[in-house]
């Protein structure tokens, strides 16, 4: 999400397939922030890629540094990036999974 964001901020738009059947389109998440009545290409939604992004790295680097609430960051992170079909979805699941495995929160 960070480089995806950053990216989308420098050059003007998010990173797509150049060919192929989904050439140009964005992935099943901007369905879902069109839903909320966000434009997936929008100027607020590449600043929340991108906020997200550095997050997530922030609330990473906290847990593998064992920072104290930082498991229950990452975990409220995780529940927040539900939305970011697919990658995000199953990364989110699988960290949730992986915290409560943990018994971190």
């Amino acid at each position: 999400m960070t480089f995806d964001g950053s990216r989308a901020l420098i050059v003007g738009d998010y990173l797509t397939p150049k060919t192929g059947r989904f050439a140009g389109q964005l992935g099943p998440w901007s369905d879902v922030v069109r839903a909320v009545g966000i434009a997936p290409r929008s100027l607020l939604m590449k600043v929340i890629f991108l906020l997200f992004g550095v997050a997530w790295l922030a609330a990473a680097a906290a847990f593998q540094r064992r920072r104290p609430g930082s498991a229950r960051v990452l975990a409220v992170l995780a529940v927040l990036t539900l939305w970011y079909l697919p990658i995000g979805t199953l990364t989110s699941a699988l960290v949730l999974v992986g915290l409560s495995r943990s018994r971190s929160l």
